[in-house]
């Protein structure tokens, strides 16, 4: 019996209440705390490698790689609905080369549809336009002007006079696009 005193196995001995462990309280709080971390790595962990279970036999069938199927035609070569400015008029230059050749060209500016605050803009910076739109043109020569691609051209024009417009003649708005109603050379 002496053996069982030793190892606190007497239920019936009273204690002063100062040894004794409370259940729960602040001192169970981390344990519970620990546990719910565990779960949540451990859910974190089963969900990843089912994730990549999935993966490899989806990637089983093929060489490793995704198949994209082509978007249809709704959603594919859609351009903005624009608003077009063709108050500008027909422009007469002239090419930097010696002869020089004479241009003409129209251009008309398309900005945002319903967009009133561009449309007034424009109109009133109009002469900077045309007066830039001839110094551009001006500064070119007859085989920038006049090649075999004039899609690409007349695209790569295009961007040049709308980056410019937007970056040093319009404050209040943008223009969208620039497209040429006419650009003929004649030597």
């Amino acid at each position: 019996m002496a053996d069982e005193e030793d190892l606190g196995l007497d239920d019936n001995i009273e204690d002063d209440g100062g040894s004794s462990k409370k259940k729960g309280g602040a001192g169970g709080f981390l344990p519970s705390l620990l546990k719910w971390v565990a779960i949540a790595v451990g859910a974190i962990i089963l969900i990843v490698v089912v994730v990549v279970i999935t993966m490899n036999i989806m990637n089983k069938n093929g060489n490793g790689t995704v198949s994209v199927v082509p978007a249809s035609s709704e959603y594919t070569g859609k351009r903005e609905d624009l608003d077009w400015y063709s108050s500008i008029g027909s422009i007469q230059a002239s090419t930097i080369d010696t002869p020089s050749a004479s241009v003409v060209f129209e251009v008309v500016l398309g900005y945002k549809k319903d967009d009133k605050a561009a449309s007034t803009e424009i109109t009133r910076r109009q002469i900077q336009i045309k007066n830039y739109l001839r110094q551009n043109i001006s500064s070119k020569s007859k085989t920038e002007l006049k090649g075999k691609n004039t899609q690409a051209l007349e695209e790569k024009l295009s961007m040049e006079i709308r980056n410019y417009i937007n970056d040093n003649i319009l404050q209040d708005s943008k223009i969208r696009d620039v497209l040429f109603l006419q650009l003929s050379v004649a030597e």
